[in-house]
């Protein structure tokens, strides 16, 4: 194996500590700046688009005007029904260094693997004494295959062990490259229909299904299914799921993520539309009985990630 380029560039929006989730033990999560899909329900829509964004958090402006006079495209003005004229946006950030209540936050910032390990490494004897490890997010790492592999390589010097969340929207040839530095994949199935992926996600499950078999065969992987109201949370479309899942490899569990608006906010902050009905949700009575049916049918099933 090569030695990973610790110079090699991305783009990220947050790193997260000590998470129990996404992965055996104690991880740390690298959340990767772009998406290829665009799910109604997404939780993280700061993650869809590949550059860095401005975030305008209103209740923390005091209207002092001093963004507005470092602004040189002319984009931020109180006349303005959202502050931020997206259109005229270069998202160069001067408008959030000079914000000191912190009303304007930048989302997603140019890095390097060596900086992002700086950061990982505070955290290596938590991994060897939780039997945990990094687990790479988004958006969809693969969609910056280079800068993951990188920083996949360089954990594994670490004997560090790896995860990554991806939905399976990206080209062989890169799931090829990069599956094989990483110990977990977790694997996101959407929605089985065709028509009903579409309309949800804004692109077709054809070629992410075919990439969740080669996944699969690659490295241990877990399914996650989103459950979303009115979308894949019938019992006819988690067995859909499962079914499939048994033309998989690897794969002996299965979680079953009830829907949440933890994320809703940050759409006006983005001045984004969240269009996810406000009474979309599910009984605990019916999350448990799709449950019970996925461990008939062979999986061990989890309530969560």
């Amino acid at each position: 194996m090569q030695p990973a380029n610790y110079d090699t560039q991305g783009t990220i929006f947050n790193i997260q500590r000590f998470s129990v989730h996404d992965g055996n033990g104690i991880r740390t999560i690298p959340f990767f700046k772009g998406c290829p899909l665009s799910c109604k329900w997404c939780s993280n829509p700061e993650s869809r688009d590949p550059k860095p964004q401005l975030l305008f958090i209103k209740q923390n402006c005091n209207e002092c005007g001093d963004c507005i006079e470092v602004c040189e495209p002319k984009a931020l003005s109180f006349d303005n029904p959202n502050f931020i004229d997206r259109d005229k946006c270069t998202t160069c950030g001067k408008c959030a260094e000079v914000c000191l209540p912190k009303a304007l936050e930048m989302k997603g910032c140019k890095t390097t693997v060596g900086e992002v390990m700086k950061e990982l490494q505070k955290d290596a004897t938590i991994y060897r004494r939780s039997d945990g490890g990094i687990t790479l997010s988004g958006g969809e790492p693969l969609l910056q295959p280079e800068f993951a592999l990188e920083l996949l390589k360089a954990c594994k010097e670490k004997g560090w062990h790896t995860a990554m969340e991806t939905t399976g929207a990206a080209s062989k040839k890169t799931i090829e490259m990069v599956m094989p530095f990483v110990d977990l994949a977790l694997t996101d199935i959407k929605a089985m229909d065709p028509g009903v992926h579409l309309v949800a996600t804004g692109v077709s499950n054809k070629v992410i299904l075919e990439n969740l078999i080669l996944i699969s065969e690659i490295t241990k992987t877990e399914v996650r299914l989103p459950l979303i109201p009115d979308v894949n949370s019938d019992k006819q479309s988690v067995k859909a799921v499962c079914e499939f899942v048994k033309k998989m490899h690897n794969v002996d569990t299965i979680h079953l993520l009830p829907y949440h608006t933890y994320g809703e906010g940050k759409y006006d902050l983005l001045g984004m539309e969240y269009t996810m009905p406000k009474d979309a949700k599910m009984k605990t009575e019916d999350i448990e009985a799709l449950q019970a049916m996925v461990q008939d049918m062979g999986y061990h099933c989890h309530i969560g990630g």
